[in-house]
């Protein structure tokens, strides 16, 4: 959530931050709102201040044996308190008002973030690795869906009896390798300054809005019992373990990473990577999520990229990096990296993972701050990023297309061998 101080400060800015995301906010209601409230505060503030000095009166009166002119008080003081009451109500009213028109106002985009209008004007930063020439070793590459049928790893067709279109069952080399990469990511996060977690999947409505999840995004989210929510990712359990808290400065930054099965309704997608794992209601997921202090959350962001770097480098799979435009950023965040593999079916570089450096966007919503008493007296929000280290689901699709051979079987990268005990994934028997 913005700053609301930083809002009715910089309307100009905010103007040409909304502008540069390709949208658009009612400028002049966040005023009306903003101006109201601070107008009723105001008048309760000295309506308590008359009631105050009235009551001050009573005593002196009864003292006094003025006894008609302290009731003549006390009902001065019961009519202020009316008035308090009526007042207090319209301040509630007010604020929930202006929380929820906060809610739906997304991040200022950093200065690092270029401008452009759409996904056609994100920049390209930098290339690792060759696609793999096809052509020039004489055969056609298959798509991951049709490889993974022909070895009977991925069933589409029975995804969809049990549960509808866009859930895969995965079966004999293909849930080991779901595993295997699982256990592979975890493994590499942990032993390079990451700690683990094993969070719930299931969570309240509190805690999908810490991370800008709600309101915006309901339609996107399934529902489960009461008014709770399965999770679309796991940044919003780690984002939200230190909702409420303040941390100390020394101990910042903190790198966390956590798998989790994650839900999503895909509301928006209709059409969108419908063959295949690339675009499912359910994936497993392993996450990155940082806690870092405003000075540091930029380097962190490097290095979280880096880090999916890394694995995919490890992996053997060809990738680039993409900075976000202004008009193609997340709701939360300031900047992020787009981390792109190569998958042959498409032709095409296709994201697998996201770097966002949220700032203190999340951290005000979760009311996530630290303290550093020697730089600065009481608490601020710090900052807070996020992003995926891997998705199983891509990672399998890009390992099964590039790693293909003619005969229709796939060689299993070297760093994932002691996970699969093999070294080709070969049809089931």
């Amino acid at each position: 959530m913005l700053d609301i101080k930083f809002v009715r400060e910089n309307p100009d800015a905010v103007d040409a931050a909304m502008a540069n995301r390709q949208t658009s906010w009612d400028r002049e209601r966040f005023f009306e709102l903003d101006g109201e409230r601070r107008s009723v505060i105001a008048e309760v503030e000295e309506l308590q201040a008359t009631r105050n000095a009235e009551s001050k009166k009573i005593g002196a009166l009864m003292r006094e044996g003025k006894k008609d002119e302290a009731e003549d008080a006390k009902e001065a003081v019961r009519q202020v308190n009316e008035q308090i009451e009526g007042l207090s109500e319209r301040r509630g009213s007010l604020e929930a008002e202006l929380e929820t028109f906060m809610a739906h106002l997304p991040n200022i985009p950093g200065e690092a973030t270029p401008v452009g209008a759409d996904e056609s004007e994100n920049p390209e930063r930098r290339r690792w690795g060759v696609p793999r020439d096809f052509a020039a070793e004489g055969f056609e590459p298959k798509a991951h869906w049709d490889l993974g049928t022909d070895l009977d790893i991925l069933d589409f067709e029975r995804g969809n009896k049990l549960s509808g279109s866009r859930f895969t069952v995965l079966g004999g080399a293909g849930a080991r390798l779901e595993r295997a990469l699982i256990n592979y990511f975890l493994d590499t996060h942990a032993s390079r300054g990451f700690k683990e977690w094993w969070p719930p999947i299931v969570v309240k409505r509190q805690t999908m809005y810490g991370t800008g999840q709600l309101p915006k995004f309901e339609d996107d989210a399934y529902h489960v019992s009461g008014d709770n929510f399965l999770i679309p990712t796991a940044e919003v359990v780690l984002t939200n373990l230190h909702a409420g808290e303040v941390l100390e400065a020394e101990s910042l930054p903190r790198r966390y990473t956590a798998f989790t099965p994650c839900f999503r309704e895909e509301a928006g997608s209709a059409g969108r990577d419908t063959r295949g794992i690339i675009r499912q209601h359910q994936f497993d997921k392993v996450e990155m999520v940082k806690f870092a202090t405003p000075e540091q959350s930029d380097e962190e962001l490097e290095s979280m990229t880096a880090e999916a770097e890394y694995l995919l480098q490890q992996l053997g799979l060809p990738y680039r990096v993409i900075s976000l435009c202004t008009g193609d950023l997340g709701f939360s965040a300031r900047q992020t990296y787009d981390v792109e593999v190569w998958l042959p079916s498409y032709d095409a570089y296709k994201e697998i993972s996201s770097c966002s450096n949220c700032g203190d966007f999340q951290a005000r919503r979760a009311n996530i701050k630290y303290r550093d008493p020697e730089s600065f007296k009481g608490s601020r929000f710090l900052h807070t990023l996020n992003g995926s280290g891997l998705p199983a689901g891509r990672t399998m699709a890009a390992i099964l297309e590039n790693y293909q051979n003619e005969d229709g079987t796939v060689t299993v990268p070297e760093v994932l061998r002691p996970y699969m005990g093999c070294d080709r994934i070969v049809p089931e028997a």
